[in-house]
């Protein structure tokens, strides 16, 4: 998409009260969800299978060494996000400059979703969905580009199912 592209997009979810307080609640619900799901099950888990357990470590530091290489990449890179690269007011406000690349969001959003997968098969496919509509989300509100995202959820399912179901 080009810049006209991003502006229109974001400013059709500007216009009325209805769309922005969706684009919005959307922005900051879905991830909300997620973040507050996996501390639950994190108790589960060590409460069923014990702080030592495989399960339990596959389920916390897959996720938590993910996001440590990301916030570093993603520092590293320091791509510029749509809004600042193009000059518009994104729908959902937001004045971070730069580190766009790859969507920490995203990332954090599939690869909790993975570790749901591997532990509860049924929610990790509801939470695959919800990561989706948060990857969908952060593009419609103008904060990243399609790449950021796309890179993201790769980077998310990629290192899920190496490390939930190959090694």
């Amino acid at each position: 998409m080009n810049g006209e592209q991003y502006k229109s997009m974001s400013g059709y979810f500007s216009q009325t009260k209805a769309r922005s307080t969706t684009i919005k609640a959307l922005h900051d619900v879905l991830p909300l969800v997620m973040y507050i799901f996996y501390p639950i099950q994190l108790i589960t888990l060590a409460i069923n299978e014990g702080l030592g357990s495989e399960v339990f470590l596959r389920f916390t530091l897959i996720p938590l060494g993910t996001l440590i290489v990301v916030t570093i990449l993603r520092a590293i890179i320091n791509a510029q996000r749509p809004y600042e690269k193009y000059g518009y007011v994104p729908a959902v406000p937001k004045s971070t400059k730069g580190k766009s690349f790859p969507s920490r969001h995203t990332v954090s959003a599939f690869i909790i979703a993975m570790a749901f997968l591997y532990v509860q098969p049924t929610l990790g496919i509801i939470m695959l969905a919800i990561a989706t509509v948060i990857a969908v989300v952060r593009v419609l509100s103008g904060v990243h580009f399609i790449r950021d995202v796309v890179s993201g959820a790769a980077i998310g399912i990629i290192v899920g199912v190496l490390g939930f179901f190959v090694f």
